[in-house]
């Protein structure tokens, strides 16, 4: 635990001076994270769409836009193309097909493709198939892994602090989750199943630093009983901002490594969990502690319940 100093009780920074700009600012994101999934919706990956990845291995460094052209030039412009491991390995992720029903069909029609157009001794590595139905219900379970995610959470925090705080971390996870997929919407960077992992890392790592500020309030709130509420989140938020700030910097560094050095299959990740860093830290010191005080917290909601003394009732008789 973190010991009060008297320069955090003296001189902490005033965040709850940007409680309404910041609020005014989330609710703008998040109105512009919604607005742009409902209209452009989300770049669905063949793991939810349904559709068949096809590895190759070329005999030299593979040009992608040549593949693309090629690709393009027969009907497959609509297929993805990308390194795997390395610059002579190569995925393609094709959509599903009526005409080509199986995944066999799609695999051989592609691998004589390239290589009659590119590469002769280009080599198969596998073929895999993902089923509409399949890729449907992989949505709905990585849909409803975020919802059980969230209710655990609100009832783990509603436990272990008080219900005030525990809506406004669940509100805090739901905003890092929307805005991230917002970016991904605008951007329309396709959402696979390494995404969905990303976005419950963030919700995990978000909600660690949400419950270390808010044990640090709580234990401010029981050792300054004289002063106000905005002046205790103050001097809590200071008392945690060295930790937040090394933590979320040592987290973005590695996640900075994996998105320039870690190749295409990673890049994916990478951009949701850095943006879900940011947001996160965001939210943990400027969403939750407005809404904190939005919904009326007091010292009294966090004070330890008092305990009757075995014998109390005899000895105030007496």
């Amino acid at each position: 635990m973190f010991e009060i100093t008297k320069v955090d009780e003296n001189r902490p920074l005033n965040f709850m001076k940007l409680s309404t700009p910041t609020a005014i600012l989330s609710v703008i994101l998040l109105l512009v994270a919604i607005v742009t999934m409902a209209g452009k919706g989300l770049n669905w990956g063949l793991d939810f769409t349904g559709g068949t990845l096809v590895e190759v291995g070329f005999s030299q460094p593979a040009d992608l836009e040549q593949l693309r052209d090629v690709l393009a030039d027969n009907e497959l412009s609509d297929a993805v193309v990308q390194n795997f491991g390395s610059s002579r390995d190569i995925l393609v992720r094709v959509p599903p097909r009526p005409e080509m029903a199986d995944a066999d069909s799609v695999g051989d029609n592609l691998f004589q493709l390239l290589r009659s157009e590119v590469d002769s001794d280009l080599e198969m590595r596998r073929v895999e198939f993902v089923g509409p139905s399949v890729g449907e219900e992989l949505a709905e379970a990585g849909g409803l892994a975020m919802i059980v995610a969230a209710i655990c959470i609100l009832i783990y925090v509603s436990f272990r602090f008080e219900w005030r705080i525990a809506l406004a971390s669940v509100i805090g996870l739901v905003q890092d989750v929307v805005m991230i997929l917002g970016l991904f919407s605008i951007l329309q960077i396709e959402v696979d199943l390494t995404i969905l992992a990303a976005l419950l890392a963030v919700i995990g790592y978000s909600l660690n630093d949400s419950i270390v500020i808010s044990d640090r309030i709580r234990e401010n709130f029981r050792k300054l009983r004289n002063t106000e509420v905005q002046d205790v989140i103050n001097i809590s938020l200071s008392q945690c901002l060295s930790r937040t700030l090394i933590t979320s910097l040592t987290t973005i560094m590695v996640l900075f490594t994996l998105l320039f050095f870690g190749g295409q299959m990673v890049s994916g990740f990478a951009l949701a969990m850095l943006v879900g860093v940011v947001v996160g830290t965001y939210s943990s010191t400027f969403t939750r502690t407005t809404i904190m005080v939005a919904l009326g917290i007091s010292r009294e909601d966090l004070m330890p319940p008092e305990v009757e003394k075995e014998g109390e009732e005899q000895d105030n008789l007496l």
